[in-house]
């Protein structure tokens, strides 16, 4: 099984797997709606929409591991997502990026290593996996690296499809 197959459900609560993004590059994003970095939803869609037609998608998956700052329900994640910070690029379900119920795509996604550091878990929210269009996870950004950051824009740019 490789990363693209890794069972997920959709903020809507439809089962699928990434396997209907292959062949885009892909950013990754444990998402949250009342962290300090929660400002970052507006860059991470000024991004998608930016790249999404040349092969990019941002998927958002919220978590409320860290400080507990995802305490809402998927409708209500997905409704101030949409009104405050105008989302249009997937979200899924709530999951654990961390622990004995890390949920498997994070299994998958922690096996890279962090910034100048070694593989290992998620330290917070907004934390960015980019994954290749063949499913290889190529790198992996802190939280305090923006959507903006000119090497996350680099590293997404060169794994656009040609």
């Amino acid at each position: 099984m490789t990363l693209l197959d890794v069972p997920v459900t959709t903020i809507d609560g439809e089962d699928t797997t990434l396997n209907e993004y292959k062949g885009r590059a892909l950013l990754v994003v444990n998402v949250a709606s009342r962290c300090g970095f929660t400002k970052q939803y507006a860059g991470l869609e000024k991004i998608y929409e930016q790249y999404a037609d040349r092969g990019f998608a941002v998927l958002g998956f919220p978590c409320n591991q860290f400080g507990g700052q995802e305490p809402g329900t998927e409708q209500e994640i997905q409704e101030l997502c949409s009104t405050t910070w105008n989302v249009t690029f997937p979200l899924f379900s709530k999951v654990e990026v961390n622990g004995r119920d890390r949920h498997p795509l994070y299994a998958e996604l922690t096996k890279v290593a962090k910034q100048g550091g070694e593989p290992g878990d998620v330290e917070w929210n907004f934390e960015k996996f980019l994954v290749s269009p063949d499913g290889e996870v190529v790198a992996r950004f802190d939280s305090a690296t923006t959507p903006e950051d000119p090497a996350l824009i680099a590293a997404i740019e060169a794994q656009l499809p040609d």
